[in-house]
């Protein structure tokens, strides 16, 4: 580690003097944020082909930041895809106890700059730092962490995980950066972190965007690029592995290719054809390992991105284009244990012996029994539920705050122009599970059962209106479909449709069911057999009412519908 690190500071001599970073001072120092936004200020001021832009509000109060590296000196988002200038985006400090990438991508910033080695077919986008509240809130949080010395907390201002949020969108933050991601659209996208978890010898681990969910176009693209990151990696004698994510109690058991759903950030990248990595540096490693680790990493990804320019701006552009047709999409995926790779794994040998604290066995990792074994890899995942898309969907327009979120992430929304019954086919939610703790803010849902039913609605002027015809198809989908892992509905944004409005006196219905039984022999047949199958109805009289009135006309028929409608046809 040593001698990379001399041969690092040594190549960007002059310019490292001239201007340091915290990290370069002390190996086991992360910058702090004020340091970060001013050494970013000072490189827009001293270069041209440079700017740091502001992009919208955190919850912290303080502006979301941009920083673009543009060798034409062009900084117009709109012109450079009209160029086929294929965009990075590097996201840092989404958990600032995770430093690693807000001080390498400010040194890497300063030597691309510096030495005039700007990419020419590319243009690099970098958040310096995204959980600011975080950042500010500086400490020691992490009890498995091997430095820095002082660092950043893992929740933002109002306590969330960032990281959780692309998707519900419940942070300022997670607003700001689907602007910035939506203007910019970014062909390809990098999210440092910090890895926690087993022991094993690699300084870096690497998630990239699970490649079954991404649109057949891009799949060879991704997965080459991925490759050759590997590889490049090895070669800089920093080789990775996939994330250390396992199926047994040790690593040796199998690993398990991590399914980033749209509530992360490469999850949600990868509803826009954008495909993503991110990086997991080893916890218990040196800081400075950690952090030029990172470095080497963005390096050859820059590198990279623009050596395959046209290749990924083209295989993405196809990808949106083809989305706009396609039919039908995965709303869920299952691990393919029958599909596997073999991989060779370096890690520690694990063994147990008894606790010092409670006196029970406890796990351990020994550093001086090394292994290279070879494991098995299961990085392949098979479509669950599927669903065909409609022409398209119609959202009441009470429910504005769905519709905002879908323009705010690129969806052509629009407007019933006037009054109208629409045909709809509706979903009725039959069945679901609920978190029993609260994650992120909310009680998630669950294993949704659905039954369907085709009703004419009666919609209004102004109820918004989403024409399946669009790239960003797949947002749509996993977004309004209830089945979907990191749906709206799972995260609550209708739970106000589960719970029923008007109910029955007792003592007045009974005669009204008794009525309705004796005048209707389907009903009452329904009503025996019911009975027969199930104990706790026959022996619950108040069930049974509820049983009859819920197949009264009385009973409503929006209590359990989901309100978003699904228009078949044109």
């Amino acid at each position: 580690m040593k001698r990379f690190l001399f041969i690092a500071l040594i190549g960007f001599g002059p310019c490292v003097v001239a201007q340091q970073t915290a990290f370069e001072r002390d190996s086991n120092t992360t910058a702090t944020y004020n340091e970060v936004i001013a050494f970013y200020q000072s490189l827009d001021t001293k270069y041209q082909t440079c700017t740091l832009l502001t992009c919208g509000l955190t919850d912290s109060g303080k502006p979301l930041h941009l920083f673009v590296i543009s060798k034409d000196e062009q900084f117009d988002p709109q012109k450079l895809h009209q160029q086929d200038k294929t965009i990075i985006l590097i996201n840092n400090g989404i958990h600032p106890g995770e430093p690693e990438g807000i001080d390498a991508s400010m040194m890497l910033a300063r030597d691309l700059l510096a030495q005039n080695s700007l990419p020419a077919n590319a243009v690099l986008c970098i958040i310096p730092v995204y959980n600011i509240a975080g950042m500010l809130n500086r400490g020691t949080s992490r009890a498995n962490q091997n430095g820095p010395e002082s660092y950043g907390f893992r929740g933002n201002a109002r306590n969330y995980d960032l990281n959780r949020d692309f998707l519900k969108t419940d942070s300022r933050n997670a607003r700001s950066f689907q602007e910035i991601f939506h203007v910019w659209q970014p062909d390809v996208f990098m999210d440092t972190h910090t890895s926690n978890g087993a022991d094993y010898q690699y300084v870096m681990t690497l998630i990239d965007t699970q490649v079954d969910k991404l649109h057949p176009a891009i799949q060879h693209t991704a997965s080459a690029f991925t490759a050759e990151l590997y590889k490049r990696m090895e070669i800089s004698n920093f080789g990775m592995v996939p994330y250390v994510n396992f199926r047994g109690r040790t690593p040796e058991s199998g690993l398990v290719s991590f399914f980033e759903s749209p509530r992360y950030s490469t999850g949600y990248a990868a509803l826009h054809h954008t495909f993503g990595y991110m990086p997991e540096t080893h916890m218990w490693k040196p800081y400075a390992q950690r952090v030029w680790s990172t470095y080497t990493l963005l390096n050859h990804f820059i590198t990279l991105a623009d050596e395959r320019a046209t290749e990924i701006h083209a295989q993405r552009k196809r990808a949106r284009e083809q989305s706009k047709t396609q039919q039908q999409f995965v709303l869920t995926w299952e691990l393919d244990t029958a599909q596997y790779e073999h991989i060779l794994f370096n890690g520690y040998e694990s063994n147990e012996k008894p606790s010092d604290v409670s006196g029970f066995p406890r796990q351990y990792y020994d550093r001086k029994k090394p292994f290279t074994k070879e494991i098995p890899y299961y990085n392949r995942y098979k479509p669950g539920i599927t669903v065909e898309k409609p022409y398209a969907y119609v959202i009441p327009q009470g429910w504005q705050d769905v519709a905002d979120l879908l323009t705010l992430n690129g969806i052509q929304v629009n407007r019933l122009e006037k009054d109208t019954s629409l045909m709809l086919q509706l979903y009725y939610i039959e069945d679901y599970q609920t978190a029993r703790t609260p994650y992120e803010g909310h009680y998630p849902h669950s294993n949704v059962k659905l039954r369907t039913d085709n009703q004419l609605i009666p919609c209004y002027q102004g109820d918004y209106l989403v024409i399946t015809d669009q790239p960003g198809n797949r947002y749509i989908i996993e977004a309004l479909e209830p089945q979907a892992t990191d749906s709206y509905f799972n995260w609550n944004f209708f739970d106000s449709i589960l719970s029923q409005k008007e109910h029955f006196s007792a003592y007045i219905f009974e005669d009204e069911a008794f009525r309705m039984l004796n005048e209707d022999a389907e009903l009452r047949r329904q009503f025996n057999a019911a009975k027969a199958a199930d104990e706790q109805l026959r022996n619950d009289g108040r069930a049974q009412l509820e049983w009859i009135y819920k197949r009264s006309p009385y009973y409503e028929k929006t209590h359990l519908r989901y309100p978003v409608g699904r228009l078949l046809e044109r």
